[in-house]
């Protein structure tokens, strides 16, 4: 006796396919937390960086929102201490990048509970 088996693999791939897009769908957010993260943390690199040669904290701030690549960098939130107006020659100055980013992947925010927050911070001595 043989049975007709026509519809096995429909049924096998309409079985395996939610699962394997769940998991696309996991790693392209995994390498859009990752990129997001190395580009915060070359941009906060790069305005300390401006900090150490004098610049004052709106300037430094406007650069990082307007070289933030990754995302809305209006949406980024930029944190500086010392301020300029106590910052000295020697001292050490800390820029600390905070940025709110939503994931791809369906059901996400309910298991982390919101979006992804990513946070880099750079610290340099002032010339």
């Amino acid at each position: 006796m043989i049975r007709e088996e026509k519809g096995q693999s429909l049924v096998e791939f309409a079985l395996v396919i939610p699962v394997f897009l769940l998991f696309l769908v996991f790693i392209i957010d995994l390498g859009r937390v990752a990129y997001t993260y190395s580009t915060m943390h070359f941009t906060a690199q790069e305005t300390v960086r401006l900090g150490s040669f004098g610049y004052t904290d709106a300037e430094m701030e406007s650069y990082a929102k307007q070289h933030f690549t990754a995302g809305n960098g209006n949406s980024m939130v930029v944190s500086i201490t010392p301020s300029d107006s106590i910052r000295e020659s020697g001292d050490d100055v800390t820029v600390t990048l905070s940025y709110k980013m939503n994931a791809i992947m369906p059901l996400a925010e309910l298991v982390i509970n919101g979006p992804i927050d990513i946070q880099v911070d750079s610290t340099i001595r002032v010339e």
